[in-house]
């Protein structure tokens, strides 16, 4: 069985469509979270989900004890540091289609650049921020009448759509 290990700090909505995709495959999917009050933490235990709770400069220690096929960071809020990127294979999400848009707020500056058109890119992580070798991205147009609320919905959906499928591809 292959297992998977979500990365998470906030709402967790990529980690439940995650779940959600690999329900009935075989494939164990687990979640580490930094904080312990994130959302995230709530949907883990709804979905019956192992969760862990690691403070952030215990993360080597974690995954020097524990073994993934694939590390998946979805809005996990922190820069790894070499030495925890040697221990597994990362990969990550960013709701811009990189490399505009890096770091955080990515939606909201994206929509408010007058770009026409933005989306997601799936990445391998490196120690810079949003700058690993890209895996696949997807486009969706900003049109003129959208609010932000529409398109932060539009750049959700592709999220929720095409990561598992990502993941599924890394792990085959």
């Amino acid at each position: 069985m292959k297992k998977v290990l979500v990365m998470a700090s906030g709402f967790g909505s990529n980690f439940e469509a995650i779940v959600e995709y690999f329900k009935n495959k075989d494939v164990c999917i687990e979640l580490l979270s930094d904080k312990n009050n994130a959302y995230v933490l709530k949907r883990a235990k709804r979905l019956g989900i192992k969760s862990y709770i690691i403070p952030f400069n215990e993360t080597s220690n974690f995954f020097l004890k524990h073994k993934f096929n694939l590390v998946v960071l979805a809005g996990y809020m922190r820069i790894l540091p070499k030495e925890v990127l040697n221990l597994a294979e990362f990969i990550n999400i960013h709701p811009s289609l990189l490399p505009k848009y890096k770091g955080l707020n990515a939606i909201k500056r994206a929509f408010m650049s007058g770009e026409k058109v933005s989306g997601i890119t799936i990445h391998y992580v490196n120690e810079e921020v949003d700058c690993g070798e890209i895996i696949f991205q997807a486009e969706c147009k900003i049109e003129p009448d959208m609010t932000l609320e529409e398109f932060e919905e539009q750049i959700h959906f592709l999220e929720h759509m095409h990561l598992p499928r990502v993941i599924e591809e890394l792990i085959k």
